[in-house]
């Protein structure tokens, strides 16, 4: 299945949305997965630029059928920040009709950060799977970042979001953010297999991806013992 399994990591600012301030600043991944087989595929976290999103997919001659959100914040799913408006999943739902899928606990905050109708998300629970082809996409409940956050596992690849990154992790000072939940969820992925790689919902490291034993050595997330330590440090 490995062989069968199209995965692409692009950069804002770099990779698509090359003329983008806001992209390039806030250096976003976007994911293509998809079966090379049959040639369908998803996208991850749509925003920015996405007719130069689906040109990707289209060079690779891949069909997407679908798209997946990590969490309900503009740099991710489209919206406004900071002055800027982002574009996102409205965007792609204007140039086809594809399912979107986003964790249950997320879609009042997607509906509101996007404006997309309520009919076009497809609500998940954790451990649901979402099938492109034969390629199979483990969804994984993170609540910390965001109540309805959420990371995606393929094979031994994990797209972690914004709650976990190659150092650090997605803020807990927001509204919506949890520090509490934050500890569970980093855990909960700690406990995945250590040659598991992560790929991150931002650049904020030098390397794009690393394996997670890697991750969980050197992150200083992972430092406190306990979730008072933890606590501690994160939850102001």
């Amino acid at each position: 299945m490995e062989e069968r399994l199209y995965f692409r990591q692009l950069l804002s600012g770099r990779d698509f949305a090359t003329n983008d301030q806001m992209a390039q600043q806030m250096v976003n991944f976007v994911y293509l997965i998809g079966d090379n087989k049959t040639k369908e595929c998803v996208i991850v976290d749509p925003a920015y630029a996405v007719a130069d999103l689906i040109a990707i997919a289209e060079q690779d001659e891949m069909k997407i059928v679908g798209a997946l959100g990590t969490h309900y914040h503009p740099d991710h799913v489209g919206g406004k920040m900071m002055g800027w408006n982002i574009e996102g999943i409205s965007t792609l739902l204007d140039e086809m009709h594809v399912p979107i899928h986003i964790q249950a606990t997320e879609a009042e905050w997607v509906t509101k950060t996007t404006g997309v109708s309520p009919s076009a998300l497809q609500q998940h629970e954790s451990g649901d799977v979402v099938k492109v082809g034969e390629i199979d996409i483990a969804l994984i409940h993170t609540p910390g970042h965001t109540p309805g956050s959420q990371c995606f596992l393929v094979g031994d690849k994990l797209v972690s979001g914004d709650t976990l990154f190659l150092e650090g992790c997605g803020r807990t000072d927001l509204p919506g953010s949890n520090p509490d939940d934050m500890y569970d969820s980093l855990h909960k992925l700690a406990n995945l297999p250590e040659s598991t790689v992560v790929f991150p919902g931002h650049q904020y490291s030098d390397p794009a991806y690393l394996q997670m034993g890697i991750v969980k050595q050197t992150n200083y997330v992972f430092k406190p013992k306990s979730k008072e330590g933890w606590l501690q440090w994160f939850g102001q």
